[in-house]
Order: C-alpha cells, then sequence, then structure tokens
C-alpha cells in the first residue's frame, strides 16, 4: 500500500509545503483536498483512474480549496467520477460557498455523500472506513481506513490530548498520520486555536504504538531546525518508526 504526500502543511501553503491533501493510489483515496491537490494530475497520468473518493476532515479552506482544482485535474487526466465524503454540514458549506457563482465559475460534477453522524463505519469502494469526531473549532473529523490487510489512521487538525476518545481506537496501526503543528513553547496558542503539539503527539504515538508515524500539518512557519528539533525529540522517545512528512514523499506501508 502507498501513500502519496501532495500537502502536508496547514493554514497556508509555503515556499517547500502545500496545504493537506494525500493520495492512496491503491485505493483510488484522497484525504483531504488542499493545495496539494494540484500533484494528482501527475499520478493519474502516470497510473491512470477513472474515480476518486475523498475522505474530508473539515471545511476550513486549507482542506478544501483543492476540490476547484479538480476541474482541471478532470479535463486532463482519466479521471472522470469523484465522490467527496463528509459531514453534512461541512459538505453544504462547500456546496453553497466555495463553489459559490461569485467565488468559482464553474459547477463541480462531484457527488457529495454524506457521513451520518458524529461517528460511524462504512464501506467505501474497497475499503472499510470508520470516522470519529475531533476537538477542532468548527468540528473536525478522523478517519481509520481498513483495506488490504492494512489498517491507518488519519487525525488531522485536533487539540493533542492523549486522553481523547479517539486515541484508545487508534491503536495496532500500520500508519498512523497525526497532526504536529506547533512546538511545546505554543501550547497555549494549539489549544486556543485547536491544533496539536509537540510533547502531546509524542505521548500519543508511546501510547497507540504504531509500525509507522508520520507527523503532518506542519506549521508552515516552521524551519528546519524547529522541525529538526521535533523529530529528534519524538524519533528518540516513541519507540515507533517516525518521520515527518514531505511533500513529494511516496511511503510504502
Amino acid at each position: 500500500m502507498r501513500i502519496h504526500c501532495f500537502g502536508t502543511t496547514g493554514y497556508h501553503p509555503s515556499p517547500n509545503r502545500h496545504t493537506a491533501a494525500y493520495y492512496l493510489p491503491e485505493l483510488s483515496m484522497m484525504l483531504d483536498a488542499g493545495t496539494g491537490l494540484f500533484r494528482l494530475i501527475e499520478c493519474l497520468q502516470q497510473e491512470p483512474n477513472q474515480s476518486l473518493d475523498i475522505l474530508l476532515s473539515h471545511a476550513h479552506l486549507d482542506h478544501t480549496v483543492g476540490l476547484t482544482f479538480l476541474i482541471d485535474v478532470m479535463a486532463v487526466t482519466s479521471l472522470k467520477k469523484v465522490r467527496v465524503h463528509g459531514a453534512i454540514d461541512k459538505l453544504n458549506a462547500v456546496r453553497d460557498h466555495l463553489f459559490n457563482p461569485l467565488l468559482f465559475p464553474v459547477e463541480p460534477s462531484f457527488e457529495f455523500i454524506s457521513l451520518e453522524g458524529e461517528s460511524g463505519c462504512k464501506q467505501i469502494g474497497d475499503s472499510q472506513v470508520h470516522w470519529f469526531p475531533l476537538e477542532h473549532p468548527g468540528g473536525s473529523l478522523g478517519f481509520i481506513i481498513e483495506a488490504a490487510g492494512k489498517r491507518l489512521a488519519y487525525v488531522s487538525d485536533t487539540v493533542s490530548r492523549v486522553e481523547a476518545e479517539y486515541v484508545s481506537m487508534i491503536h495496532g496501526l500500520d500508519l498512523l498520520l497525526h497532526e504536529c503543528y506547533f512546538a511545546d513553547d505554543q501550547m497555549e496558542f494549539a489549544i486556543r486555536t485547536g491544533h496539536s503539539w509537540t510533547s502531546e503527539v509524542e505521548n500519543i504515538i508511546q501510547t497507540t504504538k504504531p509500525r509507522r508515524a508520520l507527523l503532518i500539518h506542519i506549521n508552515p512557519l516552521a524551519n528546519q531546525e524547529l522541525i529538526e528539533r521535533m523529530l529528534l525529540r519524538v524519533t528518540k522517545l516513541s519507540g515507533t518508526h517516525v518521520q515527518i512528512a514531505e511533500d513529494g514523499l511516496i511511503l510504502n506501508f
């Protein structure tokens, strides 16, 4: 199983990173649809696919603006059918506002599919997808995806509390993608804005013990020195193979 990291930062792009978009080609599935989604064009030109299921964690622009890029993707690749899955209020916000004619001139041909309730489970293609609530302004969803004998979790945009209910659900993972937006000296700001900080992400990794962990949704203002300090701390103490996601990374798990 492969995952392509198209966009690994949050809030806004930086010189080295676009916002959240992760592609699982074997499952024809995308996790969120930030500015990094444009990279799907090259991927589909190399490995054609006619359908795509997108799981939206929430409706903030750094996770949804790439939906508008799909018009181009569908024009120049084999992609013919797109299904966007998310909480009904988030899907309505995308349809009513992001694709408002005053903001975007083309009505999308996507199918919008509601994930009912704060938590649940359904079959999407060849994958069993579980969703669960996360602590974030306006509400957000995390996902557990089970397919082809693999189990991964996607936890973006949340206050990182080791006692959070979702932590008990993400044991026994082959791959954990978890937000790690702020360093510890900005913990108070992280809580106020609904984001994660390094030491508590470390605690979550130590508690759940995934085979591999990717730190995602990295602060776009973080310099390389800070990123390396974050990685050193989590790698040194967690006992899991941990790396910081970078745009262009293709991970086999």
